[in-house]
């Protein structure tokens, strides 16, 4: 095995981590590994605020812009193929630095998975046929009625509720089943691992710059090119930050203003449940501020 590092660089929407892995990469050769959940669709660039084609050209970037928008993507996938992606980068004896601000991401990478059986894309289909078919109330019971313990999820989660009756339809095994299995590790080096949390005024100034600068690079057309695709409103990408509140605005529901308003607080409310999940699920990572931080951490 390589001893190539793994570094973690993780952080809330806007606070830097992409220009910190972006430097640091560059100082060190490595290479950037995506963990956050909406830059794996190729639909949304420019509101997911996706690595430009400059910075890619400059270093190797992996696992960004890769599923299509019509594809339900979970944490397990993604960990699977993040491992494959490091095990890749360490055969180049060189540092993989994995970054983004999905924490589920990071925990599934580090910690491992439970064993849960990839599903065929026609049992997906079967599932998401028979959620419209009955309607997500009656939907919900089913998935209930087949795993009682995943009674705890909201009938409107439908990404999950689907997850679990994929599981069963395809398996014969309820998916707590499949939770309760020793989990199985994915990587063996053990990560470096940094947070950054700029101050609260500081980062909702910067979400606030962020929505605007989306809204001027072209986020509505972005969305009006999804909306013309006609995918189903439960997917993960029709539910990403900024796909509700632009869609408001191309049906004529609210101004240009008043998206950019709603855009805006909702990016800070984002922001703040990320900073949440770290604070209280991350609570052995050290924290710094600013990118210079997390560099100087990094690199000493």
């Amino acid at each position: 095995m390589s001893d190539a590092r793994v570094i973690f660089i993780a952080g809330p929407t806007a606070s830097g981590k992409s220009a910190a892995a972006l430097s640091l990469a560059k100082s060190i050769g490595g290479q950037i590994v995506n963990a956050d959940a909406m830059q794996v669709y190729r639909d949304l660039r420019v509101l997911t605020a996706r690595p430009t084609l400059d910075d890619e050209a400059h270093v190797p970037h992996h696992l960004y812009g890769f599923i299509d928008g019509e594809e339900p993507y979970s944490a397990g996938r993604w960990a699977r193929a993040a491992s494959e992606a490091i095990a890749e980068i360490q055969k180049r004896n060189v540092p993989s630095i994995v970054t983004g601000g999905t924490g589920l991401y990071f925990r599934a990478l580090e910690q491992g998975l439970s064993p849960i059986p990839e599903t065929p894309p026609d049992i997906r289909d079967m599932a998401l046929a028979r959620r419209v078919s009955i309607g997500a109330d009656a939907f919900y019971k089913e998935v209930v009625l087949r795993d009682p313990a995943m009674a705890h999820l909201p009938k409107g989660d439908a990404q999950r509720l689907l997850r679990v009756w994929e599981v069963f339809e395809a398996t014969g095994q309820p998916l707590s089943f499949f939770q309760q299995l020793p989990r199985q590790p994915l990587i063996e080096t053990a990560p470096e691992k940094v947070v950054i949390a700029p101050p609260r005024d500081t980062l909702y100034a910067r979400c606030d710059a962020r929505a605007a600068a989306m809204m001027a690079a072209g986020a509505p057309q972005e969305v009006q090119a999804l909306i013309k695709r006609n995918l189903d409103s439960s997917l993960p990408v029709m539910k990403a930050l900024g796909v509700p509140e632009i869609s408001s605005l191309l049906r004529g529901e609210s101004t240009r203003e008043e998206t950019l308003a709603a855009l805006q607080q909702n990016t800070r409310r984002f922001a703040k449940r990320q900073m949440t999940w770290f604070r209280n699920q991350a609570r052995d990572w050290p924290v710094v501020e600013t990118v210079q931080d997390a560099l100087a951490l990094l690199t000493r």
